[in-house]
């Protein structure tokens, strides 16, 4: 079949595949399944016997440590209630370095001396697997032959149901670790984090009068931005295949120029899908909350509510598997990648990030007079200071060879790691910074001119959306984070920053009030300082501007462009302090995760670099000379009957065609190119040869995209995947 043969199939089978009903079946409402193949408290209470549930719910309310002695008792609770739901499997379930989510399967059932089988699941079981650390990304610390690394039940975050047809799986939130007890997944520097942090915040409560305070935790809201395409232009794409993204593809005649899409009619198929999948994730307790589409064509967003940010994390892996399997069943694939097509907007994971706990709810809520809420004040100042002190840090984060090609475009904030505060709290800690705040801004009401629509308040500052670190309210939003990266590895920089800056001015204030200073002074003197001295990270205006880049260099922030500039944050002296100190990572767990991200960085770029070239080779290439020789024939046969001719079109073509060998051979000596020893020497390389000779090739046989025959073109196009759905 030849190449342009398989484009037109896929064309033709988009018909088959828009289907606009339900394929998964409803499950009633969604308050009734919400939850239904959890293992959720209300579960645990109604099975476990009361001494069990109550030391139980102490590690996951109040962060006691785990009594071992009541694992027997969870795991033969949790079995039977797993096998009434037709399990016949269960997995620990764990997040290796790879950023997807791992799981290794085993059977209930054993063998029996006669010959029978029975259910077995121990407390043993329930607490700790091994699986084989070998093939997991390790960045050095440990060597491939050594194999063994362990599983270890994370009490915090709930055991559910994973349905299949053919048989169910109990899945069990597990960390990840070598023999040696260091980290190898994202789940346990996570929590260790929120132990750091939650220990400095309860400092900082009880130097305002919380004798007892419950557990401080933080919590995280992602909104999940993604892409639908057609299935079958998804399989007659190489490069979605195999890179997740388009490495060829001209512009549409109409793209997102006229930003009609954006929180337009969702079309019905999508619907569906959305329908269906929400009733998936809401069996397994996760609460989607918000659906539309974004502002590229075939793009769209999801979002779910505030959950404790261990659990958001875990369930932002499991909504992605959820998501991509319920497209497929809709004959669609969901595209999480970055940046899936040029030149429209690509996709992030805007984190909303607060914290609080039972007693005193939300920290990061100023209420209607902010001026006068001095523990919301030290916490804002807080995430002010650590912003500032280790932003390289929030940056490589976030870093990733898809990630580079969103951040600091017009859809992304830049790599320039700020934060916008409002109006009004911008005015209140510039009235700090000058002597002491008196008044904050009052929310307004909107005059709409028509008696019969209510009156609007408004709120007395706008939003900012071309800020990395934006507060919106009642919280922080972080959108520098992609759409496919964990949102685990930003959590764990949030909270390991924030216990640092909470640490400081805990200790400053303890040290003011201790020579005599009342509170109120205290806070007065330690906001002074810190707007002082951190400051230079507010920024309240346009992002995108090339004002601002040169005004955040005279500031002193630094601008992180690539992954191979951001990363090598990681392993500088003040990073492994800080999360040495605060027990997150040790130096080699440090150095380790320095290694990895450049690894991946530099395989990404190699996938990218070899199947442009096959492509170029194997599709573009074949095709334009098809065109080029039909060209060349049809004008040699005009020519001989007489008629005038003109080259104009074949010369063209030829001088594209020119353009793509050109392309292929800069590429191939890129491949063939010995890099210096090291990880960054690997990283650097890609970033400087392979992705430019990647763009190069890119943009001949774009050009050839917009002068061979349609009929002769072997690649679904942007106009074909981005509005046929």
């Amino acid at each position: 079949m030849s190449g342009s043969n398989a484009r037109l199939q896929a064309i033709g089978a988009v018909r088959n595949h828009v289907a606009v009903t339900s394929v998964g079946g409803r499950g009633g409402p969604p308050g009734e399944v919400f939850g239904q193949n959890v293992f959720t408290v209300a579960v645990m209470k109604e099975r476990l016997p009361k001494q069990v549930f109550k030391k139980l719910m102490g590690t996951i309310e109040h962060s006691e440590p785990l009594d071992p002695t009541v694992a027997d008792v969870v795991a033969a609770a949790m079995k039977a209630w797993a096998m009434e739901k037709g399990a016949t499997h269960y997995a620990h379930v764990f997040y290796p370095l790879t950023g997807l989510t791992a799981e290794k399967h085993d059977s209930f059932l054993e063998p029996g001396e006669d010959g029978s089988s029975i259910a077995e699941f121990a407390g043993k079981t329930l607490i700790q697997g091994e699986p084989d650390a070998s093939s997991f990304p390790n960045g050095g610390m440990r060597s491939t032959f050594e194999a063994r690394g362990y599983t270890g039940w994370d009490v915090t975050s709930p055991a559910y149901i994973l349905e299949n047809p053919n048989g169910n799986t109990l899945c069990i939130p597990t960390v990840f670790v070598s023999m040696t007890g260091e980290a190898l997944d994202h789940k346990t520097p996570l929590l260790r984090s929120q132990q750091a942090m939650a220990a400095q915040a309860e400092r900082v409560l009880k130097l305002f009068g919380h004798d007892k305070p419950a557990a401080v935790v933080s919590f995280a809201g992602a909104e999940q931005e993604y892409f639908l395409i057609d299935r079958s232009f998804f399989l007659a794409r190489p490069d979605l295949l195999n890179a997740g993204r388009t490495l060829f593809g001209a512009n549409p005649p109409k793209g997102q120029e006229f930003e009609d899409h954006y929180f337009g009619t969702i079309p019905e198929r999508v619907l569906a899908f959305m329908l269906d999948a929400e009733q998936e994730l809401f069996k397994l307790g996760i609460p989607a909350k918000t659906r539309h589409n974004e502002v590229a064509p075939g793009q769209f967003e999801i979002a779910p509510m505030f959950e404790r940010a261990n659990v958001a994390a875990d369930h932002q892996q499991l909504l992605m598997v959820i998501m991509k399997r319920v497209a497929q069943k809709h004959g669609m694939e969901c595209l999480f990648h970055e940046k899936p097509f040029e030149g429209i907007n690509g996709s992030g994971k805007h984190i909303n990030f607060s914290v609080g706990n039972s007693t005193e709810g939300n920290l990061l809520l100023p209420g209607d007079t902010p001026h006068d809420n001095a523990q919301f004040l030290i916490f804002c100042a807080a995430v002010i200071r650590a912003v500032h002190k280790f932003g390289g840090l929030l940056r490589a984060s976030v870093a990733s060879a898809s990630n580079d090609h969103r951040l600091g475009a017009n859809e992304a904030p830049p790599a320039i790691i700020s934060i916008f505060l409002g109006d009004q709290l911008a005015d209140v800690f510039d009235q700090i910074a000058k002597g002491g705040a008196t008044m904050s801004k009052a929310k307004g009401h909107l005059q709409l001119g028509v008696d019969t629509l209510p009156v609007l308040p408004s709120d007395p500052g706008d939003r900012n959306r071309t800020s990395p670190f934006a507060f919106t309210g009642n919280r922080f939003e972080f959108r520098a984070p992609g759409s496919l990266q964990s949102i685990a590895g930003p959590m764990i920089t949030i909270n390991t920053i924030l216990a640092d800056s909470l640490d400081s001015l805990a200790s400053e204030l303890e040290t003011l009030v201790g020579d005599g200073l009342d509170l109120d002074a205290a806070v007065q003197k330690v906001l002074a300082g810190v707007i002082t001295a951190h400051g230079a990270v507010v920024f309240n205006g346009d992002g995108y501007s090339e004002e601002w880049q040169e005004e955040a260099a005279v500031r002193g922030l630094p601008n992180l462009r690539t992954t191979v500039d951001a990363v090598p944050q990681l392993i500088t002296p003040d990073a492994i302090e800080l999360f040495s100190k605060y027990g997150v990572f040790n130096e080699r767990e440090m150095h380790g995760r320095y290694e990895v991200a450049l690894e991946h960085y530099v395989r990404s770029v190699d996938v990218e670099a070899h199947s442009t070239l096959e492509m170029a080779t194997t599709s573009i290439m074949p095709a334009a000379l098809r065109y080029q020789t039909e060209l060349a024939t049809n004008l040699s046969s005009l020519k001989a009957i007489g008629v005038e001719i003109d080259t104009s079109t074949l010369d063209e073509v030829s001088a594209a065609i020119s353009a793509l060998r050109a392309g292929i051979l800069v590429l191939r000596n890129g491949l063939a190119d010995e890099p210096g020893p090291s990880a960054l020497d690997e990283a650097t390389h890609s970033r400087d040869v392979l992705i430019p000779a990647i763009s190069a090739l890119r943009s001949a046989g774009d050009a050839l995209e917009s002068l061979v025959a349609d009929d002769l073109w072997p690649l679904p196009t942007y106009q074909e995947m981005l509005y046929i759905l």
